[in-house]
């Protein structure tokens, strides 16, 4: 889909600007006039207004949409109406682009529309599985079931988020830890250090000399080296978010010790409690699995998923593509193979859901042991190595005294 800028006059009177998405500028209209709009503009958004949307958004976690689902569910227990839980949802949410987005659902769903209609038109803040899942409830009359059923799922995404977070946050601090440390040192100590033995007429070490030009290179060039590690982390970004990039990074992060094993089981985890959701909810299994391949942060595996999609709806059971793409474990395609089997897919995926979300706990806390010790030997080999530069000098005056 393509984003479109607008600009028209509402049923009020008043003018009104705006983004949304659409597959053509002729949808995009017909949208617009549906809402009885007068229309003054419609063009696509180009790369400027799309950059400014995006820095003064604000991202809109699981956790939110956790919080979020609960307090719904909440609210119409207690026998409120759909229409005045938006707008108490609206009032007292947090996060500006959910509160943004529930005021445009609220509004339109007082005119008359149905509330999944309402949160598609919104797909940069409602993910599609909880526009399905919405849907399916208005269907069925169990729209209090299917938001509940995404509050279990978010839940679980975020702790399953939360975890992953957690094992790359410490090393991450310990690597910047150590970066500054040997910056401090390449910047003050070692020069103040140095000026003590300028004046010997002795040649320097190798390793001295070698810290000594490092140090004088920092102190001359600190500017440079922000640049290009500014510009390297610039284009790491770009690349990363481009096609080939994602690709590309996404078959290194699997084929890293211990990360890989870990995206790996993260993404089964996915995989599980996405699908099973879906299903619970009577979304039709094409449909189930193709939201659930957008749902895989992995490019590799929302491909495999994808694939997986097509050779179902040739008639072929989803068991043998997932064999087949070579990347899950053969205890989610016996689970999912048995589930098949017995006529009861949505009870085993719940299963492997279980499993992986805690294998990703305890995989996640396996890292976390690893790492640490690994960083702090690297920290105490770089450290040490700045020790020796500035100890084997004293040998040398000392030997000149003597």
């Amino acid at each position: 889909m393509a984003e479109f800028q607008y600009r028209v006059i509402t049923p009020e009177g008043k003018e009104k600007k705006g983004t949304m998405e659409a597959r053509s500028i002729e949808q995009a209209n017909m949208q617009l006039k549906a809402q009885k709009n007068i229309i003054l503009s419609v063009e696509e958004a180009n790369l400027m207004s799309k950059d400014i949307s995006f820095s003064f958004g604000q991202k809109v976690s699981a956790r939110d949409y956790s919080i979020f689902c609960r307090q719904f569910v909440s609210i119409i227990k207690a026998g409120v109406s759909a229409i005045n839980a938006l707008e108490m949802m609206r009032d007292q949410t947090e996060n500006k682009s959910l509160k943004a987005a529930l005021k445009g659902v609220h509004e339109d769903v007082s005119k008359g529309e149905s509330m999944a209609t309402a949160m598609k038109k919104r797909s940069k803040v409602f993910p599609s599985m909880l526009c399905n899942m919405v849907e399916a409830g208005e269907a069925s009359g169990s729209l209090e079931v299917a938001f509940e059923r995404m509050a279990v799922q978010f839940e679980k995404e975020n702790k399953l988020n939360q975890a992953v977070k957690k094992a790359m946050m410490y090393p991450l601090v310990l690597i910047v830890v150590m970066i500054g440390v040997l910056f401090l040192m390449m910047m003050w100590v070692i020069p103040n250090f140095m000026g003590m033995f300028s004046e010997l007429d002795a040649e320097m070490p190798a390793i001295t000399q070698l810290v000594i030009n490092m140090s004088d290179f920092v102190i001359a060039k600190w500017w440079l080296i922000l640049i290009v590690a500014a510009a390297a982390f610039i284009v790491l970004k770009a690349y990363a978010a481009s096609p080939s990039g994602k690709f590309v990074l996404g078959g290194i992060k699997l084929k890293i010790p211990v990360m890989g094993p870990l995206q790996m089981k993260s993404e089964c985890a996915r995989l599980g409690r996405t699908l099973c959701t879906l299903l619970s909810a009577g979304v039709p299994m094409i449909e189930a699995i193709e939201i659930t391949a957008r749902s895989m942060e992995n490019v590799h595996y929302k491909k495999a998923m994808m694939d997986a999609k097509d050779q179902v709806m040739r008639g072929m059971p989803l068991s043998k593509p997932l064999k087949t793409c070579g990347l899950f474990p053969p205890m989610v395609i016996h689970m999912v193979s048995i589930g098949e089997e017995t006529g009861n897919v949505e009870s085993m995926l719940e299963n492997v859901a279980n499993y992986y979300e805690d294998d990703v706990q305890v995989a996640t806390e396996q890292m976390m042991a690893l790492m640490e010790p690994l960083i702090i030997v690297v920290m105490a080999i770089s450290v040490g190595f700045m020790i020796m530069a500035i100890l084997q000098p004293m040998f040398v005056l000392y030997e000149s005294i003597g």
